[in-house]
């Protein structure tokens, strides 16, 4: 297995009873492996503050990703500069398989991620946290003329009813 590109490793031993704060920002050789890694133009900025702290059931970690990152339009290709800001809540745990197979899903509920050798890494996940949170389907300023120039119909525009709509639109004297 290969290093992660954002790696931040805490030990655990170290982060003791009391919460801690830590700070964490990637560096630009840091940023531009994470953006070939995502398939991204580039990752301007990566940062993240959590507040680690033991609890019964691991290792949690709260606080916020930061990051600006640059996608493809997916239809035009132009660059779209993307702003991301997400909360993050997750639980270290030392054996995935202690928590057993059922888990009952509720508001305050923490992401599990497994750690191993006595070392988490939020690094990696802040860079995870980034990719979740990026748009998969992102659309610039121009997807809309462009789709509509190559003759790709809107959603409201097919389907069972979209006769019914054109006939009415007709009628009207006014085009769809």
């Amino acid at each position: 297995m290969t290093a992660p590109e954002f790696a931040r490793p805490e030990r655990i031993d170290m982060i003791g009873e009391g919460a801690r704060t830590i700070a964490i920002a990637a560096d630009p050789a840091e940023r531009a492996a994470l953006a070939a890694r995502f398939g991204l133009i580039e990752v301007a900025d990566l940062h993240a503050e959590f507040t680690v702290n033991r609890d019964p059931g691991g290792i949690v970690a709260r606080g916020r990703v930061i990051a600006r990152v640059v996608q493809r339009c997916v239809v035009t290709a132009e660059p779209i500069s993307t702003p991301i800001d997400e909360p993050v809540a997750l639980r270290f745990v030392a054996d995935e398989s202690a928590l057993g197979d059922e888990i009952e899903l509720t508001a305050d509920a923490l992401d599990i991620i497994p750690y191993a050798d006595g070392v988490i890494d939020l690094g990696e996940a802040a860079a995870e946290t980034m990719a979740l949170a990026l748009d998969p389907f992102p659309r610039g300023p121009n997807a809309e003329s462009v789709l509509r120039e190559a003759g790709v119909l809107r959603e409201g525009e097919v389907g069972p009813f979209s006769g019914l709509a054109a006939l009415k639109a007709k009628l009207k004297g006014t085009p769809d």
